[in-house]
């Protein structure tokens, strides 16, 4: 059973969390693994700048991440549109499949999570220039993770739902 305590900064940095009106304390691996999934949202950033598609390409940003959650947003240019003056469908796609890298990958340090299969369904076209990616685990498992990715726009139009599969690659040594 995990336990969790309210800590300042400082002592978790430190090393010296202590039994803080807890029932009982952190064992060290857990102040270890505590510590590890605490990723600042610029370590984030920057990690994934390494993905040029997604953010140099397509010009996506990362607005809020951790674990199993990712925000991520675009804001509409001419690069995004279509023949028929609508935002690409791909565009869409892409923010999902960046969003749920982001949210699965947040702990990333030898192994990484890959998507093993998406499914995206198309709501309505975006009415907005800012289109906001939300993506939200739904199970977590040993091998696998399943999560659901939102998109949407700064007026709340409702443009597309994404099911994602993910699978967890092997560590790497």
């Amino acid at each position: 059973m995990a336990v969790h305590c309210a800590a300042s900064v400082i002592e978790l940095l430190s090393g010296t969390l202590q039994d803080m009106n807890c029932s009982q304390s952190e064992t060290p691996s857990q102040k270890t693994e505590r510590r590890l999934s605490m990723r600042t949202l610029e370590e984030v950033r920057e990690f994934f700048k390494n993905d040029v598609y997604a953010s140099g390409t397509t010009g996506i940003e990362i607005e809020d991440a951790r674990l199993g959650y990712a925000k991520v947003t675009l804001k509409i240019d001419e690069r995004h549109i279509n023949a028929v003056d609508r935002v690409m469908g791909a565009v869409y796609y892409t923010m999902a499949d960046f969003a749920f890298a982001v949210a699965t990958n947040y702990e990333y340090d030898k192994s990484a999570t890959v998507t093993l299969s998406s499914q995206i369904n198309f709501l309505g076209a975006a009415k907005g220039k800012i289109l906001i990616g939300e993506a939200e685990v739904v199970k977590d498992g040993r091998a696998t993770s399943f999560y659901k990715v939102r998109i949407t726009d700064e007026l709340g139009t409702k443009i597309a739902e994404v099911s994602t599969n993910g699978y967890k690659l092997p560590a790497r040594s």
